[in-house]
């Protein structure tokens, strides 16, 4: 009987992305206070609203009062995850701080959502993943050999699949939901968003990109790349691995420039864990901890090399 074979998911691949998107939201809950993340928002009220499911989110279980000491016990969780320590253990707290925060602060972004969703897909991954930590490479201890353990790998591989096409719809989205908006259909958008006040470039940016979309061509430019990008990114699963090693790195810069322009770190941070969960093969895993080892080179023996999904397959 012809088996079906799936990619281990445990790796330290899927491990980078916990730890970007739990810098992420560690960094918003770290350099922001409480008065900063839960205040009144204009016809909506204060946040935390606790209404309806957000009233299970870490703010609304405690009095007012005790919003910083909540605040620091997430940072100090948060900083497990983003360690890569026990990710089975690390998990499920993981995506609760993660939903705690975007149902909670008054002014969440994208990234925020992202990051909740990523975390909750990657947690039902972590589950299964009996490792120390998330950066260790794939060996003995990473093969799967009874029924149950090939059943988590199924449905951790199935809960990546899922988050690689929710990076595809949100790329799509953004991109499509560009076009309607004359700005971007003519390529002058670039100029309105550089020269905003509230998102605008960071002042000393400004006089360099002022001068740039200040020119049809440069505006233009800057208006039409990230549309191609982002479609192009919409379509990655369809295109050759080779194309989305290209890709993941395009993209990456592309982000990197909104964060340095705008300021949006988490955002990017966020946004850097769903690429590598988009673009790198499933059961892709790089020897990460290689890199705080003493330059050594030996030879690995075939069942210590780290394969990706098409080389490293599990009997489903």
């Amino acid at each position: 009987m012809r088996q079906l074979k799936i990619p281990v998911p445990w790796t330290s691949g899927y491990g980078l992305a916990r730890t970007l998107l739990a810098l992420g939201t560690l960094g918003t809950l770290a350099f922001s206070n409480s008065a900063t993340l839960f205040r009144d928002v204009a016809t909506v009220g204060h946040y935390p609203l606790c209404k309806g499911v957000t009233g299970a989110g870490a703010w609304c279980l405690v009095p007012s009062q005790d919003y910083e000491t909540v605040r620091w016990l997430c940072c100090l969780v948060l900083l497990l995850v983003a360690s890569g320590w026990r990710p089975a253990l690390t998990a499920v707290p993981h995506a609760y701080i993660a939903f705690s925060v975007f149902t909670g602060i008054a002014i969440p972004d994208g990234g925020d959502q992202i990051t909740w969703l990523l975390s909750l897909l990657i947690a039902i991954v972590a589950l299964g993943d009996t490792r120390r930590w998330h950066w260790q490479a794939q060996n003995q201890e990473g093969t799967v050999i009874g029924p149950c353990r090939r059943r988590l790998a199924l449905l951790g591989t199935s809960a990546l699949v899922l988050a690689r096409l929710q990076m595809s719809v949100v790329y799509f989205q953004a991109c499509v939901a560009k076009l309607p908006h004359a700005e971007w259909a003519d390529g002058t958008a670039l100029y309105y968003w550089i020269n905003n006040y509230a998102f605008g470039a960071a002042g000393w940016l400004h006089p360099l990109l002022d001068a740039i979309v200040r020119h049809p061509v440069g505006v233009a430019l800057m208006t039409w790349l990230p549309l191609g990008l982002e479609l192009s990114l919409a379509a990655a699963l369809l295109l050759p691995q080779r194309v989305r090693w290209i890709l993941l790195m395009a993209g990456f810069m592309f982000h990197l420039g909104i964060a340095v322009v705008m300021g949006l770190w988490s955002f990017a941070l966020a946004m850097w864990a769903g690429l590598l969960i988009l673009l790198a093969p499933l059961g892709h895993d790089p020897d990460l901890l290689s890199l705080l080892r003493p330059r050594r080179r030996a030879t690995a023996s075939p069942s210590q090399e780290s394969t990706p999904e098409s080389e490293q397959p599990v009997a489903a």
